[in-house]
């Protein structure tokens, strides 16, 4: 009800644009009990039920940061309704309001938890099934030199070579898939890769198909060879780093930018200007606290 107030909503602008295409990004959507209640990721996350299914054995559930409500489930989502509408408009030459819920789009970001659960992959207590930590062969164990490996050989053949890469023999093991003995194989899995440092684990299992990769930090993901190929990563003005746009069109590829990100307000003078409000009307709206400006005391 935000943009009403303001005069600004969507039944005003189409009236007057009926091709306009107005996307509104909310945490629980426009209509419902909690519309007007306030949130963020964790609560979005909540709703979803896909909360429910994050987490170790017998640990509380855990939110992994802010990345799935707000931006898979709310940018990215709500950026796809947005080119969904522009290609119906071809066809309409109408526009239409995007309605996008980040409890809604983490859930259905989510589908395959729904349509799996009958598969045998999510019918166990949350941190006992196969991707949720339960099984030895989907995990992280930590090297000697304090640094992780990420293990995700969930396929016969994947397993076999990781199970090679640590010195085992997978005749005198377990079934892979043998529940029971799950828990009693992240022991031994850990004990085996507590012994070499990650380094030497990489050495190991690099041009094979173990689905064993290092956990890079932030400042080791730049230099990583397989990155460098990519160019996947690429430094600013500033010498910071930062992920390359994505993904890769083959076309008309994204020509990231390698200026430092501007400060708030940088620009708001220079924009207002182009758009043709006078230095007159900028001043007044600064004064009124309207905008703002990164450097306050601008000669305004």
């Amino acid at each position: 009800g935000v943009m009403e107030k303001l005069g600004l909503g969507p039944d005003i602008l189409l009236q007057g644009n009926p091709r306009l295409i107005y996307a509104r990004l909310t945490g629980f959507g426009q209509t419902g009990k909690y519309a007007r209640s306030a949130g963020h990721d964790i609560n979005y996350l909540a709703l979803s039920g896909v909360l429910s299914k994050m987490g170790r054995k017998d640990e509380n559930p855990y939110a992994p940061l802010n990345l799935l409500a707000d931006f898979a489930g709310g940018g990215v989502i709500c950026a796809l309704g947005i080119i969904t509408a522009l290609y119906e408009r071809i066809k309409s030459g109408k526009g239409q309001i995007i309605d996008a819920s980040m409890v809604e789009g983490v859930a259905y970001l989510s589908s395959f938890l729904w349509k799996s659960q009958n598969l045998g992959l999510w019918n166990r207590p949350r941190g006992e099934n196969m991707l949720d930590s339960g099984a030895p062969f989907y995990e992280t164990y930590k090297t000697s030199d304090g640094k992780f490996m990420a293990v995700g050989a969930i396929e016969p053949q994947f397993y076999e070579q990781l199970i090679k890469g640590l010195g085992l023999d997978s005749d005198k093991l377990p079934s892979q898939l043998s529940f029971s003995d799950w828990p009693k194989m992240k022991e031994k899995f850990a004990s085996i890769f507590a012994q070499k440092t990650q380094a030497e684990w990489c050495d190991i299992f690099d041009g094979t198909d173990a689905c064993v990769t290092p956990v890079l930090s932030f400042d080791d993901v730049a230099s990583h060879q397989h990155n460098k190929q990519r160019k996947s990563f690429i430094k600013n003005d500033q010498e910071e780093i930062n992920p390359r746009p994505a993904p890769l069109l083959s076309r008309t590829p994204a020509v990231p930018s390698c200026k430092r990100d501007p400060f708030i307000g940088e620009h708001t003078k220079e924009v207002l200007l182009e758009y043709g409000f006078t230095e007159q009307e900028i001043a007044k709206l600064y004064s009124d606290k309207v905008i703002e400006f990164s450097k306050p005391k601008s000669s305004l």
